[in-house]
C-alpha cells in the first residue's frame, strides 16, 4: 500500500508542477514583454538624450534587455512544448535556456544600477562641456536636435544656468546672430527670440538637475525590470528542475516494474 501511496503522491506532484508550469510561462510571457516594453521605450522615446552622455552604459543595458525580452518569448513557447510533450530533453533545454536568460537580465539590473551610482558625476564633468563646445557644431547634427529638445522638454536653458551658454562655441560665432542664447532657450519659440535673455522669456534654470533625475528613473525601471523578472525565472528554472526529476523518478519506476 505504501508503494502505491507513493506513487500516487508523485504523479499528484507532477500533475501540480505541470499546471504551475503552464502559470509560470504565461507570467514568464508577461514579463518577457515588460522586458522588452521597457528596452524599446528607453531607446525610442527619449534616444535623443543618448548622444549627451559619455558613456554607452545607459544604452547597452536597453539594449540587454531588449535582447533578454526577446529570447523570453522564443523560450516561453519552447516551455509550453516541453511541459506538453513531457520530454526531459527539451525540459533540460528549457531549463537551461531559462537560467542564461536569467544571467542577461541580472547583468542588465547590475549594470543599470552601477550607471545609477555614476550618473550625477558622469552629468556633471560631461553635460556642460558637451552642450558648450558641440551645439550647432559641423558633424554634431544629433547633439544639436538633442539639447534643443532637452531644453524645451525640460524648460531649462544650459546645464548649469543660462549662463553656461556665454562661453559656448555657438555663441561665439557668426552663426548665433548676435544671440544670447539658442532659440530652443525661449518659453516660446520665435525666430531671433535668443535675442533676449530677459526671464520673461527664456528658461533661466539649468538641465543638468532635471535630465539627471529623468535618467535616474529609467535606470530605476530598467534595474527594476531586470532583476524582478531574473528573479521570477529562478523560480521557473527551480519548478522544471523539480518536474525534470519527477519524471525521471516516473522513468525509473517503469523501468523497475517491467
Amino acid at each position: 500500500m505504501s508503494a502505491v501511496y507513493k506513487d500516487d503522491q508523485e504523479d499528484w506532484l507532477t500533475v501540480c508542477l505541470k499546471y504551475l508550469l503552464f502559470v509560470f510561462n504565461f507570467l514568464f510571457w508577461v514579463g518577457g514583454a515588460a522586458v522588452l516594453g521597457v528596452g524599446v521605450w528607453t531607446l525610442v522615446e527619449k534616444s535623443d538624450y543618448l548622444s549627451l552622455l559619455a558613456s554607452s552604459t545607459f544604452a547597452v543595458s536597453a539594449y540587454i534587455l531588449i535582447l533578454a525580452g526577446s529570447l523570453v518569448v522564443v523560450t516561453g513557447f519552447l516551455g509550453c512544448c516541453a511541459v506538453v510533450r513531457e520530454q526531459r530533453s527539451c525540459l533540460s533545454t528549457y531549463f537551461f535556456c531559462l537560467l542564461f536568460i536569467f544571467l542577461i537580465e541580472l547583468v542588465a539590473g547590475v549594470l543599470a544600477y552601477v550607471y545609477y551610482q555614476k550618473l550625477s558625476e558622469e552629468l556633471k564633468q560631461h553635460l556642460n562641456q558637451t552642450m558648450t563646445e558641440n551645439y550647432a557644431q559641423p558633424g554634431k547634427e544629433a547633439v544639436t536636435l538633442a539639447v534643443d529638445r532637452l531644453q524645451q522638454d525640460f524648460k531649462c536653458c544650459g546645464s548649469n544656468n543660462s549662463n553656461d551658454w556665454m562661453v559656448s562655441a555657438y555663441i561665439s560665432s557668426n552663426q548665433a546672430d548676435s544671440r544670447i542664447v539658442p532659440d530652443s532657450c525661449c518659453k516660446t519659440i520665435t525666430p531671433m527670440c535668443g535675442l533676449r535673455a530677459h526671464p520673461s522669456n527664456i528658461y533661466k534654470g539649468g538641465c543638468i538637475t532635471k535630465l539627471e533625475q529623468f535618467l535616474a528613473d529609467h535606470l530605476l525601471v530598467i534595474g527594476a525590470v531586470g532583476i524582478g523578472v531574473a528573479c521570477l525565472q529562478l523560480a521557473g528554472a527551480a519548478m522544471t528542475a523539480c518536474f525534470i526529476y519527477l519524471l525521471y523518478k516516473e522513468e525509473e519506476d517503469d523501468f523497475g516494474t517491467l
